[in-house]
Order: structure tokens, then sequence, then C-alpha cells
């Protein structure tokens, strides 16, 4: 797909302030934990965006949160887009579970032959699928699920929440984007 259809979709996706603001949140988020990776090495995490802002998942420090996301804002702005894409983004898993989905069943749904004997074929496939896949998820989270151009972001929150494991919420204001 050309650079200038990847324009169009970006500029429909922006045109949805919803959207637009969950992509620019996404691209925060991947940007924070990329920061809070390196800061706190072995500590699991992870994310989630929404319009409002992104939840982090993992026993981190508030005061260390609320660095990354500021540096990781900073960052962003001074152009370092690159922090907006994430390899364990669920982007990734989803466009390499719906590739080798297909590829497995259009391999099986043929009408010759048992099925048994066309399972060797749809492994083949799923795995030509899911290396396909890594570009095409590494493309989905650029185009349309994260947006790094976050001129006027600004955190208006964070939240520490303690139910099923401790979990942030970072509240996100976008004025005049």
């Amino acid at each position: 797909m050309g650079r200038a259809w990847e324009a169009r979709i970006e500029r429909v996706l922006n045109a949805i302030p919803p959207i637009a603001n969950t992509r620019r949140n996404h691209a925060i988020e991947h940007a924070t934990i990329h920061i809070l990776s390196q800061r706190l090495p072995g500590v699991r995490m992870a994310g989630r965006s929404t319009p409002s802002g992104f939840y982090v998942y993992g026993n981190v420090p508030t005061e260390e949160l609320e660095a990354a996301v500021h540096e990781a804002i900073r960052r962003l702005q001074a152009g370092e887009i690159s922090l907006a894409i994430h390899p364990h983004c669920g982007t990734n898993l989803v466009t390499a579970s719906t590739l080798a989905g297909l590829a497995t069943a259009l391999t099986l749904r043929g009408k010759r032959g048992r099925w048994r004997d066309r399972l060797p074929t749809a492994l083949l496939t799923s795995m030509i699928a899911l290396t396909a896949a890594q570009p095409l998820g590494y493309w989905a989270q650029d185009v349309l699920t994260t947006d790094p151009h976050v001129p006027n972001a600004r955190v208006e929150s964070i939240r520490r929440k303690n139910g099923h494991g401790p979990v942030h919420f970072v509240r996100i204001a976008h004025k005049g984007s």
C-alpha cells in the first residue's frame, strides 16, 4: 500500500475524535512502556488505551510511571516516533492470529480428500501467514492503531487502582488537536 493511501487512512481515522485520541494515547502508552522497560528491567507490564488515556497493568511505582509518561510525551513531541511502535503490542497478536486462522481455515475447507490429509499443508500455510504477520502487524500499528503526533498532549492525572493486581490509569488531554 502506498504512502498516499496510508495518509488517507490516517486522515479518516483522525477525523473521528475518539479514534484519534485513542491512537495518540496508544502511542504515548507504547512510548511509556518502552521507557519503563528500560528503567525497570524484569518488571512485567502491559497497557491498554482508551480515548481518555491508558491503563498500565503491573507492579510499577506511581512516581516511576509519572516520570516515564512525561518523558514519553516529550520524546514523541521531539520526533522520536519509533517509540510509538512496540513489538509486544496486541495489534501484532491480532494480525498474526487472524492471518494464521484464515490460512488454516482456507486450507482445510477444501472438498477433496480428508481434512487430516490437508493438515500438513494447513500447518505450512499458517506458518507462512505468521511470518507475513510480523511486518503487517508493525504496519498496522504505524498506520491504524497509533499516532505519534501528540503536539498538545498533557497528563491530566495518574491514579493507581488495586483490584486484580496493581493498575494505573493515566488520563491524557489533547487540547487543540
